[in-house]
């Protein structure tokens, strides 16, 4: 036998997978104190007593991360090290979940994980890692409920686009702003190429395909504008509270088409379009007001819709197939 290929096969053997890693982790979290500390070997020692076989580098190494991702202290002072929950930190309380609560954290902070404030999202650490403890397959108590994620996807429309980079700090400045609703200061480059600081209220974040976009008011403007996060150079919460704007409404301004460069603007659309390739807007209407003509070959819908360049690139989208009728501007926007 190849003496490689034996000694692979006992390191993998060996080697811990992932339930066993976030068991470890759970574990370390619940040991390390809010008043004292708790070094290394004490917790291997804890640990091998609940049947956790690791090294002791192995959870030296593990402490290391969760110093990192968690407000945790390390005293250094002195070997060996000690660790424990910086002042003021809440811990971790291992939360008993359902397997159907453990399902809706584990789909949430999948599909959420953007939009909420960074600093909810930390608190809500303990909550998520038991919900992917208990959603891990090689748990014994999950059953169907583990598999669910894998059985449904947010699936997009467009071409499917990898999201831009947002510099380090940027979301995070910017969601706490947001929360807390105080002027943010943004060093930023628009789609001109122009780099300026500015000082804006972050009034809501939306996410827009592959982008994260923050709808900000600029200092001394009373209009909203659309910033692409991934534009940012750098956020800074000021921690300046900014009067109250009771004026804007972030569905409204979705509803408006701002999103899609346009201004509001409601217009009366009417095209053709070849059947096949408009049956689906008879299942998905454009509008409330929707109106239908069978024309044997083609389809003639008329619907109230906003004004907007997404409009337009919609329209155009759909190539010689889609004959525009009215308004006159969109028809010569979509043949030009």
């Amino acid at each position: 036998m190849n003496r490689s290929s034996d000694n692979d096969a006992m390191t993998s053997a060996k080697r811990p997978n992932n339930h066993e890693t976030m068991r470890m982790t759970l574990a370390m979290l619940d040991m390390i104190p809010k008043i004292g500390k708790i070094s290394a070997p004490e917790i291997h020692e804890r640990l091998q007593a609940m049947g956790i076989d690791r090294d002791l580098r192995s959870i030296q190494r593990q402490l290391v991360v969760l110093v990192e991702q968690f407000p945790l202290e390390c005293d250094d002072s002195s070997k060996p090290h000690g660790y424990k929950w910086k002042t003021g930190a809440k811990g971790i309380s291992i939360p008993s979940l359902t397997l159907h609560e453990s399902l809706l954290l584990n789909m949430a902070e999948s599909y959420l994980r953007n939009l909420m404030p960074q600093s909810v999202m930390r608190a809500m650490d303990g909550f998520f890692l038991q919900a992917r403890y208990d959603l891990n397959p090689g748990t014994p108590n999950a059953k169907k409920e583990s598999r669910w994620p894998r059985k449904v996807r947010v699936v997009s429309e467009s071409m499917p686009l990898l999201p831009p980079e947002i510099k380090p700090g940027v979301l995070e400045a910017v969601s706490q702003a947001l929360y807390n609703e105080t002027w943010l200061e943004l060093d930023y480059t628009n789609a001109k190429g122009e780099r300026k600081q500015h000082r804006v209220m972050p009034l809501g974040l939306a996410q827009q395909g592959a982008r994260l976009v923050l709808v900000a008011r600029y200092e001394g403007y009373d209009n909203e504008r659309s910033l692409a996060l991934n534009r940012a150079h750098k956020a800074t919460d000021t921690g300046q509270p900014f009067p109250s704007v009771k004026d804007f409404d972030l569905a409204q301004y979705d509803d408006d088409g701002r999103f899609g460069f346009g201004s509001g603007k409601t217009i009366q659309l009417k095209f053709r379009i070849d059947k096949p390739s408009g049956l689906f807007l008879t299942e998905s209407r454009l509008s409330r007001d929707q109106v239908v003509v069978d024309l044997g070959e083609q389809l003639e819908f008329t619907a109230t819709v906003v004004e907007s360049a997404r409009l337009v690139w919609w329209l155009r989208g759909f190539g010689k197939k889609v004959e525009v009728l009215e308004p006159e501007g969109v028809r010569e926007r979509v043949v030009g």
